[in-house]
C-alpha cells in the first residue's frame, strides 16, 4: 500500500466515523483518533460484508456498502463509547 493509500485509508476512516459518531445516540467521550481508526475498521469490514453477501461493485455509490459501513461505524463508536468514555469517579 503506497502513501496515497494510507491518506485515502485514514480520509474514509474519518468520514465513515463521523457519520457513525453522528448518528449514535447520546454523547461520545472519545478521541478523535479512535474515531478514525473505528472509521477505517467499518469501512474495510463493511466493504468484505458487501463483498461476500454479493453487492455488485458499480460505478457510483455502492449504498447498501456505505449503509452497512455506517451501521458499522455506530456499533463500533457504541462500544467504545461504553467502554473507553469518560471514566467518571463519584465521591460520596
Amino acid at each position: 500500500m503506497g502513501i496515497g493509500g494510507i491518506i485515502s485509508a485514514i480520509v474514509v476512516g474519518l468520514i465513515i466515523g463521523a457519520l457513525g459518531r453522528l448518528f449514535a445516540p447520546g454523547r461520545q467521550r472519545i478521541s478523535i483518533l479512535l474515531t478514525i481508526v473505528i472509521g477505517i475498521l467499518a469501512a474495510l469490514l463493511g466493504t468484505w460484508i458487501a463483498q461476500n453477501i454479493g453487492v455488485a461493485v458499480t460505478d457510483g455509490i455502492d449504498w447498501i456498502e456505505l449503509v452497512l459501513q455506517i451501521g458499522l461505524a455506530v456499533i463500533g463508536v457504541m462500544i467504545a463509547a461504553r467502554t473507553l468514555g469518560s471514566r467518571r469517579r463519584t465521591v460520596l
